[in-house]
């Protein structure tokens, strides 16, 4: 019995690049979940109403593609949750809308976590790989340990200082992501000093079953490990998180404690040699997707 003709893919090129909005929240979401990925609307929220998106619409409904442009000051800007559909897979449309996304960036320096199957093409618009971040996830089992580190959770009164730290460690001003934690996350913690300066911060927000920990910024291991601890002493839950590879220590610390690694993304930039910043206090992103 002869088969069918498999329906010819429509011809893209015509079709513009747009501006997303909080409206197209469900159409991002589905895009997400057509590529086997979680729908994230609540992330999805916070990039679309923080940062910028970009589209291409499908004729027949939904998108075609779809990425988030999160800009921080005039001297780098994030780009996540880069899709396609899997019906227009490997079709050049994710190159066009890159193209699109570095023109569009006018020179200024971007930054983005790439998969291994999307880091080849990146690499060819000219992007560095610069480092990696490991994605763990699981029920962190705390051992009992203490730690000679105030922690407690975040008040309005702290939202200076936190904007303070975070532009020092981040190296641009993330006031616009920041600013937003607080009703985003279910979780704000602090860590103070013996003089009271904050010497960290950390947030766990949901994200489908999972609960993300990000950002995690410490002034050392032990401040980190002490956010962290703080963190899953609520709610029994499933947490997540990116940690730069470059903190073994700390790697290999929530690795004993239950979490188990799932993935590792390259760091890559593009018109940059490295990012700004102090690494060194850096634990991990608010989210892959923004940085």
């Amino acid at each position: 019995m002869r088969q069918p003709d498999p329906v010819p893919t429509p011809d893209l090129s015509p079709l513009p690049i747009r501006r997303l909005t909080l409206r197209d929240l469900a159409r991002c979401a589905d895009l997400s979940e057509n590529r086997g990925w979680p729908r994230e609307e609540h992330k999805w929220g916070l990039l679309l109403s923080a940062g910028t998106g970009f589209g291409i619409d499908d004729p027949e409904g939904g998108l075609v593609a779809a990425c988030v442009v999160t800009r921080y000051g005039p001297g780098l800007s994030a780009v996540g949750m880069v899709l396609v559909a899997q019906r227009y897979a490997r079709k050049g449309v994710g190159r066009r809308l890159m193209t699109y996304v570095v023109e569009e960036s006018g020179g200024v320096p971007l930054t983005l976590y790439a998969t291994p199957n999307g880091r080849p093409l990146y690499e060819e618009l000219g992007f560095k790989a610069i480092g990696a971040a490991e994605m763990v996830l699981g029920h962190f089992q705390p051992s009992g340990e203490t730690f000679d580190i105030l922690t407690r959770t975040a008040t309005a009164d702290d939202l200076p200082a936190l904007l303070r730290l975070d532009a020092e460690v981040f190296g641009a001003d993330r006031t616009h992501m920041i600013t937003r934690l607080p009703a985003f996350a279910d979780d704000l913690w602090v860590a103070q000093s013996s003089d009271g300066r904050i010497a960290g911060y950390a947030a766990a927000w949901p994200n489908m079953r999972t609960h993300v920990v990000g950002p995690l910024v410490a002034s050392d291991i032990e401040t980190a490990k002490a956010l962290v601890t703080s963190l899953a002493a609520g709610p029994d839950r499933v947490l997540r998180t990116d940690i730069d590879v470059r903190h073994e220590e700390f790697l290999s610390w929530v690795k004993d404690r239950g979490m188990e690694p799932v993935a590792a993304n390259a760091v890559m930039v593009l018109g940059m040699p490295e990012l700004p910043g102090d690494w060194t206090r850096r634990f991990a992103p608010l989210t892959v997707a923004a940085g």
